[in-house]
Order: structure tokens, then sequence, then C-alpha cells
């Protein structure tokens, strides 16, 4: 077992320009962590330019993802599978094309030593938005106030990608299956983690826009985040009927 090892993620698809920097800024600024790509057959090379680059670092792997099994989420929970087994401590994740600052991971691996669950944050006090217009702010605004209103989550940020989960959180994650992708499997660990009765907490981060590459935003994945609050809702209210039945039962 790593006792206090952590492993840094970092799901990839189509990241070649942005992923020679952003792993040689974690090892660097992470010295106690392994990093670890988690590249769903990128057609730009994305996995085989890394692994030519940092050959050498024993810190440093690739889990290349094939088949149609592929995205986000599942590319997530591929991830949280290797921490269990490696035995590591803690597990940090975070997008590829520095939209969040490699700097804050430390701070977010101290913040687990307090709770199970924590979440680089937008909106928390200190946290903050750059390069994005406003439109784009008022829009994720509301996004998170939708999924709080809709299902009862008090985390001012449901849908930031920047977190760090412990073991035993990790473990509670795979045990329930997350079954969304992309923002929706953000909202749905979160929803989940808290429904577990696990810690949730926040630290301030600035996020911005993407340096290199497109977003992997899709009409596909709207649609989902849409939907998916309404459906953690329903599926709690299925399930706190299921109990009161129970309960009636074992008391008549």
């Amino acid at each position: 077992m790593n006792t206090d090892r952590t492993l840094i993620v970092v799901p990839t698809y189509n990241e070649r320009d942005n992923v020679p920097g952003l792993v040689a800024e974690l090892l660097e600024v992470a010295p106690g962590a392994d990093v670890c790509l988690l590249d769903d057959d990128s057609p730009d090379g994305t996995a085989e330019q890394a692994a030519g680059l940092f050959a050498g670092e024993a810190r440093f792997s690739v889990l290349r993802r094939t088949g149609l099994a592929r995205g986000y989420g599942r590319s997530l929970l591929d991830g949280y599978r290797r921490a269990l087994e490696g035995g590591y401590a803690r597990l940090v994740q975070l997008d590829a094309d520095f939209s969040h600052d490699p700097a804050r991971v430390p701070a977010l691996i101290e913040a687990s030593r307090g709770a199970d669950v924590v979440i680089g944050s937008r909106y928390c006090e200190g946290g903050g938005v750059e390069n994005w217009p406003l439109r784009r702010r008022a829009l994720s605004r509301f996004a998170n106030a939708y999924v709080c209103r809709i299902t009862g989550l008090r985390v001012r940020d449901t849908t930031s990608g920047f977190r760090c989960y412990t073991r035993r959180a990790l473990a509670r994650l795979l045990e329930r299956r997350v079954a969304g992708e992309g923002y929706a499997f953000l909202v749905e660990a979160a929803y989940r983690a808290h429904r577990e009765g696990l810690t949730v907490s926040e630290v301030p981060i600035t996020f911005t826009d993407r340096r290199e590459g497109q977003s992997k935003m899709s009409r596909k994945v709207i649609l989902e985040s849409v939907l998916m609050p309404w459906r953690l809702r329903l599926a709690r209210g299925k399930d706190e009927g299921g109990r009161v039945d129970e309960r009636m039962k074992a008391e008549g």
C-alpha cells in the first residue's frame, strides 16, 4: 500500500499540445505523487507522444483506453480503479487544457486530510474565472444553481472537474456505479458522495479558459447535464419510498 501516496489522473483526448507542459508541471509541484494519463485513443497521438517524452520517469504512466466503452466518465472510473488497485491514499483529477492550475494540486491534497471529497471551486470565497465572456459566466452560475435547487446539494461548484477523492470516497463511488458522462458525471459523483455521508469541502481555484485545442462540449453532453439532476432526484424519491414501505411492513 502506498500509505500516503497520491495518484493524479488526467483524462485526455487530442491534447497533444498541452500534455508535455502539464505533466512536467505536475511532476514538479507534487513530488509525492504519480501522474497517469487516461487517454481515450486520441487520433492526434497524445498517448504516444507523452509516453516517449517521459519514458524514463518512473512516476508517470499512460492508460490507453480503446474499444467502444470510452468517454470522460468511463475514463475517470478506470482511473479510480487504478488508484485503488495501486494502494494510493487519494486521487486528484484535473483537465488537460490548463484550465485547472497545476499549482493548486497541493492545496487539494492538503484539504483531503480533513475531507473525503475536495472540489476545486470557482464559486467559493476566493475562487474565480478568467477569460470567459459574461454570457458563459452566467450560464455556469445558472447551471450550478439549477443542480443544487433540484438535488438539494450544498456545493457551490458541482460541475468542477478539479477534485481530490480519498481512498474511501473512491471505493464508495465505484460501489454505487456513477453512470454519467461529461459534466453529468461530475454532478452525479458529488451527489452520490453526499448521499453516502462522505464529507465534501471546497477550496478556491481560478479557472482559466483552455490554452490550446478545442472544447469537448457537445449537444449530447449538454442534454445529459440538463437531465441528470432530475434523474438523481427521481431515484432518491424511489429509494426513500422503498425505505418507507419496508419500515411500514416491519412495524405492521
